[in-house]
């Protein structure tokens, strides 16, 4: 193959047609976006010599990928959602928007419709031994002041590091929450504490990581949407100090404003007053909302999700 078939002007026909270029019909953003992918995509086998055979183990790899539905799995783990919420801070640093509490990815296991609770809500099922835990906080605007109303979208992992609705082992929204909070903007659950979790070993993410020579490991964390009328909605997770995998978390997740302290709480008042037992782990994390300039900012990023 010549070295440079990726400039004639055949392949670049070629490559025209294969996008509909000069179709009638079709869209031609699309178009232009489809044309650029497979010009480098093109350009990308022929620098690199890819043999046929490497091309259809990668074709069988995009099967596989899908078939295990970790899609969305290998998308964190490149980091090309962490390279969304990048491209987001550059933007809104750029337009003076400053402030407010840092998002962070969504991830693939969020599950729409969690039980709505005013205030205060128990979200395990009582049958995972982990570590009894007190997650509260308090949702406010961009100058402190309490937001009521506000919803706190809530999920994590149980003790093996395993998602209501993904593993059959669970019952429906165990550990899944979203409460409302009252006029002082404050939000309270009874949990466990999470634990972190890894790609499945014999899954195709954890196999293109192995490639790289790469973990795919994540740190103990907490997913949160937070979301208040007139204001952003907020998609962040928290990570809890003290964690092996917290500055290296295959998600690149982890920021510095969202990791949050585990207190060792013993005092038998406070646990009475929470109906917790002693000693159980207290984690408090308070949200500062921005205002929304548009309606689409009061909404989630639209994605597939499950039940939505």
């Amino acid at each position: 193959m010549s070295e440079n078939i990726i400039h004639t002007e055949a392949f670049k026909a070629f490559i025209a047609v294969s996008c509909g270029i000069n179709a009638d019909g079709g869209d031609a953003r699309f178009k232009a976006i489809m044309n650029r992918m497979m010009s480098d995509l093109c350009g990308l086998i022929e620098e690199f010599a890819i043999s046929d055979e490497e091309f259809w183990r990668a074709v069988n790899y995009l099967n596989v990928l899908g078939e295990r539905k970790e899609v969305a799995l290998l998308a964190a783990g490149l980091g090309l959602e962490h390279f969304l919420d990048m491209r987001a801070d550059a933007t809104e640093a750029a337009a003076g928007h400053t402030g407010g509490t840092p998002r962070t990815i969504e991830g693939p296991l969020y599950v729409a419709n969690a039980p709505l609770s005013q205030r205060h809500a128990r979200m395990d099922d009582g049958k995972d031994p982990g570590e009894p835990m007190w997650l509260c906080g308090q949702v406010t605007d961009q100058h402190g002041r309490p937001l009521a109303g506000a919803i706190v979208d809530i999920w994590h992992a149980n003790t093996h590091g395993c998602y209501s609705f993904f593993d059959p082992s669970q019952p429906p929204y165990n550990l899944r929450r979203r409460i409302e909070t009252a006029e002082d903007g404050r939000y309270a659950v009874r949990s466990i504490l999470p634990s972190g979790y890894g790609c499945p070993l014999d899954g195709p993410t954890q196999a293109l990581l192995n490639h790289l020579g790469r973990h795919g490991n994540r740190p103990a964390h907490i997913h949160f949407f937070v979301s208040a009328p007139g204001h952003r909605h907020l998609t962040t997770q928290i990570n809890l100090n003290g964690d092996e995998w917290l500055w290296d978390d295959f998600a690149f997740a982890t920021r510095e404003e969202l990791i949050a302290d585990p207190v060792n709480v013993t005092d038998r008042h406070i646990a009475r007053e929470r109906d917790m037992p002693v000693p159980h782990t207290e984690i408090r994390f308070d949200f500062k909302l921005l205002p929304a300039e548009s309606e689409r900012e009061i909404e989630k990023v639209k994605r597939a999700r499950m039940l939505e």
